[in-house]
């Protein structure tokens, strides 16, 4: 056996097995070397997105409250505008306009007392009355002007006319035609006086009446 040869290999052969270790020792580190993981630090950035979820959820809970909001004051706004319809159809009275009072005291009294008078003047006077005609006189009683008997009182009391004032307010055509529905026998009286005569015992004319009365007979003008 060569013992020059045998030392050879003798530190070939371990050189060899580090250079084919090294060779291992290398690619293994570049295979695990390429699938490590660098770990980052994102805690900065997780709050952040923390922060903006918690007023994201606030801004929507915000949105919320405005949408009842808005839909109660769109409730209320109807109920306003439908009692505004109803307000509207109903009929308001006309306002009534006070009327000024009087500044002339004197021209008031005047007036006060011209009322009176003719008040007192047209009071119905029983004993007047009586002591004009010599008997009982009854107020409105249409018989006490000359050419009216109890038929033609009654036809003017059917037709309305059943005070003195009221015939002596009626015209002599209205008087002929309450005189004509009694048919042809009433066309001799003649109305013409009637509303005349009614005057004089609505203002209490007594005397000027019977005066009058005598003057005319049958109440014939």
């Amino acid at each position: 056996m060569n013992f020059e040869n045998m030392n050879i290999w003798c530190w070939l052969i371990p050189a060899l097995v580090g250079i084919i270790c090294g060779i291992l020792g290398y690619l293994i580190g570049r295979l695990f070397g390429k699938d490590s993981v660098e770990v980052v630090d994102n805690s900065a950035e997780i709050s952040n997105l923390k922060a903006s979820n918690d007023k994201l959820k606030a801004d929507l809970a915000d949105l919320n409250n405005l949408k009842a909001t808005n839909s109660k004051l769109k409730a209320d706004l109807d109920a306003c505008n439908q009692r505004v319809i109803a307000a509207s159809k109903v009929v308001k009275p006309a306002p009534v306009t006070p009327s000024a009072p009087s500044t002339n005291l004197g021209a008031s009294a005047a007036s006060f007392a011209a009322g009176a008078a003719t008040s007192s003047a047209l009071a119905f006077d029983g004993s007047a009355a009586k002591a004009a005609f010599g008997k009982n006189i009854k107020q409105d009683d249409l018989k006490l002007v000359e050419g009216i008997g109890p038929k033609i009182e009654g036809m003017f009391k059917d037709h309305g006319i059943k005070t003195w004032k009221e015939l002596s307010e009626a015209g002599l055509t209205e008087c002929q035609k309450i005189l004509d529905t009694g048919g042809t026998r009433y066309k001799i009286h003649d109305p013409s006086s009637w509303p005349l005569q009614a005057k004089m015992c609505y203002e209490g004319k007594w005397a000027e009446l019977v005066k009058w009365q005598q003057e005319h007979k049958h109440g014939k003008l």
